[in-house]
């Protein structure tokens, strides 16, 4: 058996160390060698303030996962694949479909792997529902998922900001699983509630469909307080189809089919491990694409200031 790829992971914030961490140390495949941030650091490895510095001291460590915010992933990304490393990113992948396209023809003249990660396609209850899609007519799709962002996003100002989609960085994790399972879905209108303090939206309405009608209908929102609601309807000629908790748990016409505790970061390594065994890319920027129309063709409606 060969030995682990070793690893860096550069952005040491709450998903790092509540989902890549622990699945990295449960990783076959990878072993982490180095953290890379600029006021936190990982016990037991080698720890960077610096990008630049990291890739230099560290040849060895041949693949780097970024888990920095989107707006500023860009130029960490290019450093890392001009350096020969094979690159995972958080999702979104990217502030702007541009940039990311711009991230796969370096790393395809590179040739090195490149990984947009969207983990919650690797819920459990996804590739059920997408089996027990297959051969069904969708009638319509309803996405419900709401959320407390103070609970999840305590003081991350970024989000709020240009570049940091507010509600849609929970919101593009429903999106992903949607275009997972519905193909072609396109965006036909949008109301975007946008604080008045904030340049990013706290909520949002979305309206599509796709090239075979199929209406679906979004909604999403960060004021959510007690339980959190992360919810999609399907239904079909053959019955409603409903994942609930992320795509933990998947019900056909209210009758619990797949219930299963959330390992999604595990897969997403298993899938990078693949990639890079491979020599390969795997970028698809479906739900990034949806959200970028929903701000082109979005109706902003101004609401209350927003304060933690």
């Amino acid at each position: 058996m060969s030995e682990p790829t070793k690893i860096g992971l550069v952005g040491i914030g709450k998903i790092a160390r509540d989902q890549h961490i622990p699945s990295i140390e449960r990783s076959p495949s990878f072993a982490l060698a180095a953290g890379v941030s600029r006021n936190a650091k990982v016990d037991g490895v080698e720890n960077f303030t610096d990008l630049e510095a990291f890739l230099s001291a560290r040849p060895d460590v041949l693949a780097v996962s970024l888990c920095t915010p989107p707006s500023s992933r860009f130029e960490m990304a290019v450093s890392a694949i001009k350096a020969g490393r094979d690159v995972m990113l958080e999702k979104p992948p990217g502030a702007t479909l541009g940039e990311v396209e711009a991230l796969v023809a370096l790393a395809e003249h590179h040739q090195v792997s490149l990984f947009a990660t969207w983990h919650s396609r690797f819920a459990p209850a996804v590739e059920p529902a997408r089996k027990w899609l297959k051969g069904k007519t969708i009638r319509s799709v309803e996405i419900v998922w709401k959320e407390d962002v103070r609970r999840w996003h305590p003081g991350q100002d970024w989000i709020w900001e240009a570049g940091g989609f507010g509600v849609f960085d929970p919101g593009i994790n429903a999106l992903s699983i949607l275009t997972a399972l519905v193909p072609s879905v396109f965006v036909t209108g949008a109301i975007l509630e946008t604080p008045e303090n904030r340049a990013m939206p706290i909520a949002a309405k979305l309206s599509m469909r796709n090239l075979d009608g199929v209406a679906v209908e979004a909604d999403f929102d960060w004021r959510q307080e007690g339980p959190q609601t992360w919810d999609i309807a399907i239904r079909t000629d053959q019955g409603e189809l409903k994942l609930s908790r992320g795509g933990a748990s998947m019900s056909v016409d209210g009758r619990m089919r797949k219930e299963e505790p959330e390992a999604e970061y595990d897969g997403l390594y298993a899938r990078f491990a693949e990639l890079v065994a491979n020599n390969e890319i795997d970028v698809d920027l479906s739900p990034l694409k949806i959200v970028a129309d929903a701000f082109l063709c979005g109706r902003k409606v101004d609401v209350a200031p927003f304060h933690e």
